[in-house]
């Protein structure tokens, strides 16, 4: 059966790789040259890059997946300390995708929760990632460290999915459909950035049996083991080698409650970035602008 986002994505194929014992990791891939991976955020699916992807397939092996615990990859159980969904865990999916689609160096452009998976990429696999995009976040660490009242306020999710289980996940699985169009709709575009059928597929892929767990688990780990990981390469010095380039959202809430570019010098070496005119969810709000700023970055035409 052809995958229901794949007339968002003219000239992709979708992919259903094993990556591990019992993991298996959804992807569309499309285009000729260098490899690129795309991560998306939450509470999306790869389909957030519908609006890029056709024009980055121009120039790059294009590879957009679904993190573990979203869309149609794997939904596996957290476990007590929810080592499943450290970055560390999902990262590894993601360099096991790329290996078997051939391409073991790539270039790396992430949203959200994906940019946190692809922090944790560049940082335990660096010879993997030639350069990397982050869009709207700051470093977790830094995030969870400064957190403010207006903060908490905006990212209340954040606070809410950590919660033990089941209650999350109990409120989310009672009505997905209504838990994407909710906490998207309340960002400061509203919902008519998205294009209906994008909707339906994040709506349809929260509605998937352990979807919710999933979702709760990436955020539980990230209040948990990610910290530690993140605290431990302060410790050992050690900072992302790879050219960066970081965006995000002039009217989002990274840019009203952090310094993302400070915040990313203190952890990479090689830092630009900018804000852009939009709101969070950057790909599909402004597809051009991220695309002016990205792309050339990307193909290492600007630093």
């Amino acid at each position: 059966m052809n995958h229901p986002a794949l007339p968002l994505f003219p000239g992709f194929a979708h992919h259903l790789l094993e990556v591990g014992p019992g993991i298996s990791v959804s992807a569309m891939v499309g285009g000729q040259g260098p490899g690129l991976l795309l991560l998306h955020g939450h509470p999306q699916t790869l389909t957030i890059w519908h609006k890029v992807a056709p024009t980055l397939a121009q120039h790059f092996t294009v590879v957009a997946a679904d993190l573990r615990g979203y869309g149609d990859s794997s939904k596996p159980e957290g476990g007590p300390d929810h080592a499943a969904y450290a970055k560390r865990s999902m990262a590894q999916d993601q360099v096991r995708l790329m290996h078997q689609l051939g391409l073991t160096r790539f270039a790396v452009l992430a949203h959200d929760r994906g940019a946190r998976v692809a922090h944790r990429l560049a940082m335990d696999h660096p010879q993997a990632v030639s350069r990397m995009a982050l869009l709207d976040i700051a470093p977790t660490l830094a995030m969870y460290e400064q957190t403010t009242e207006a903060f908490a306020r905006a990212y209340w999710h954040w606070f809410f999915l950590i919660q033990p289980q089941p209650l999350p996940e109990r409120l989310i699985a009672a009505n997905p459909a209504a838990y994407v169009t909710d906490v998207m709709g309340n960002r400061s575009a509203g919902l008519a950035p998205f294009d209906v059928r994008a909707l339906a597929e994040y709506q349809r892929c929260l509605a998937l049996p352990g979807a919710a767990h999933g979702l709760c688990e990436d955020y539980r780990a990230s209040a948990g083991m990610d910290l530690v990981h993140d605290r431990e390469d302060i410790a050992q010095g050690r900072r992302l080698e790879m050219p960066l380039l970081v965006l995000w959202g002039a009217q989002g809430v990274v840019q009203r409650c952090f310094d993302p570019l400070k915040e990313w010098q203190k952890v990479a070496k090689q830092v630009s970035g900018e804000a852009l005119p939009c709101g969070h969810y950057i790909a599909e709000e402004d597809p051009d602008a991220l695309l002016a700023k990205a792309l050339p970055f990307l193909q290492g035409l600007t630093a």
